[in-house]
């Protein structure tokens, strides 16, 4: 999944792809030691939150062209170890 933090930055907060795992009703997505919660009726600039800070977060599947910033944002795009060769699958590299 592309994880990316929605900060005063706008679309430069810190981006990743990597796995997350969903809890059992699907209600929270669980990715490096954080937990994330859907934001009703939709955020500011995310769809989810970050249940212990509320920060927001933009967290969505994988585009095949790897274009996953915002078309306004900018800045590196980092891909967890674990996730390098599934990610290179789906964009065709």
């Amino acid at each position: 999944m592309y994880v990316e933090h929605k900060t005063e930055a706008g679309d430069r907060g810190e981006a990743r792809i990597g796995w997350v795992t969903f809890s059992k009703t699907g209600c929270s997505i669980y990715y490096r030691g954080k937990r994330f919660q859907r934001i009703k009726g939709g955020g500011v600039a995310g769809n989810y939150f970050d249940s212990e800070t509320g920060d927001e977060y933009w967290i969505s599947g994988v585009k095949k062209g790897g274009t996953n910033r915002h078309w306004a944002g900018g800045g590196d795009v980092l891909i967890d170890d674990d996730a390098c060769s599934e990610y290179e699958e789906i964009v065709g590299k």
